[in-house]
């Protein structure tokens, strides 16, 4: 069964360890859904986070793969563990001055902060895991969003 698995990998921090990672799902046939990537506390040491959709046995083989690049640290599949995940979005939503006060609210609600405003539209920074996400989508989407970017996922086990 396919489903969503969100692997992340500490990597060396050197050129070129990136396109090896990303190499092995798209040789594989999966399509990376998010990617993210930055230095940890070690500057040496990266964290790629990605989310890709596959079943539980093809995601195993890919992940007993990258243990296996020279330049992998650790690999684990959050999504078997207990995890904490947020992504941010960043969107634009056409606002006239009647409606205005319910895209507030709504943001209120959803804990979304407001970054910028116009007469006709309001940026809304949100963050939170891809449920809380979508469903503030499902509920603006009605007054037009005139335009939306995601960062991707960020997870880290709870343990």
């Amino acid at each position: 069964m396919m489903k969503r698995h969100i692997i992340s990998a500490q990597v060396e921090n050197r050129f070129g360890v990136l396109s090896r990672v990303a190499g092995l799902f798209s040789g594989r046939g999966y399509n990376i859904g998010s990617l993210t990537v930055n230095e940890t506390d070690d500057p040496s040491v990266s964290r790629i986070v990605l989310t890709v959709e596959g079943d539980d046995a093809v995601i195993e083989q890919v992940t007993k793969q990258l243990n296996k690049l020279i330049d992998v640290i650790k690999v684990q599949n959050l999504t078997e563990v207990e995890h904490l995940e947020r992504e941010l979005m960043l969107l634009r939503v056409a606002v006239d001055a009647p409606r205005r006060g319910e895209i507030i609210s709504l943001a209120s609600i959803f804990h979304a902060d407001i970054v910028d405003a116009g007469e006709k539209h309001l940026t809304l920074e949100v963050t939170g895991d891809n449920k809380k996400l979508h469903a503030f989508l499902d509920i603006v989407r009605p007054y037009g969003i005139q335009e939306l970017v995601r960062t991707g996922v960020v997870g880290i086990a709870r343990n």
